[in-house]
């Protein structure tokens, strides 16, 4: 039996690894990127399943403890600017197979991110404003987020405003104590994909 050339088998391996009710979400959303994109390229990009398509990212899967999630690259391009990213998930966070999307919207939805990589569409550029210096960071969230890939790449995918959320809540902290507890939270919260005050936004 000939293996798939088009299915990297680091992806198969991610999902055997994944929570039991996590691994049929992740099949069938695979599935779904296949069907209508059969020559997109698997990788693993960020210790996650990544499908690219017109020489850019396509979307990613991912599994965490209590649920999976689907998202794509370029979220605001295919979802729209009202539609809130959940973490790293386009449809939020997914628990079973009813939360993935009905079909034929899921379909039209990565076609359309096809659409926007083959056309090159870059991201809406923000509103002018004076933005603000970047924030510096600790050295020791620099090396926790080392130690964690999960974190690294929620962090790196969100905005400025977003990391420096998680920045400040650190460096505010006046004892070390309370300084290593927040990193520590900082860290569990990233991992999950969750910005800092992801409490008081509508899930």
């Amino acid at each position: 039996m000939t293996q798939d050339s088009s299915r990297d088998p680091r992806i198969d391996a991610y999902i055997e690894r994944a929570a039991p009710f996590a691994q049929p979400i992740l099949r069938q959303l695979r599935e779904a990127v296949h069907e209508v994109c059969p020559q997109v390229v698997e990788s693993i990009r960020w210790s996650m399943p990544s499908f690219s398509h017109a020489g850019a990212i396509l979307c990613q899967i991912a599994a965490f403890k209590q649920h999976a999630s689907f998202g794509y690259w370029k979220h605001v391009l295919v979802m729209g600017e009202g539609v809130e990213r959940d973490g790293m998930g386009s449809y939020g966070k997914m628990t079973s197979i009813s939360d993935i999307p009905p079909r034929e919207r899921l379909l039209a939805d990565i076609r359309k991110a096809m659409k926007v990589n083959e056309e090159a569409t870059k991201a809406p550029a923000a509103r002018k404003t004076v933005p603000k210096p970047a924030a510096e960071l600790p050295a020791e969230l620099v090396a926790a987020l080392n130690k964690n890939k999960a974190a690294q790449a929620t962090f790196d995918a969100f905005p400025p405003s977003c990391r420096r959320e998680y920045i400040e809540w650190i460096t505010e902290a006046k004892r070390e104590q309370t300084r290593a507890t927040r990193l520590a939270q900082t860290i569990e919260w990233l991992a999950e994909g969750k910005r800092r005050n992801w409490k008081y936004q509508n899930c």
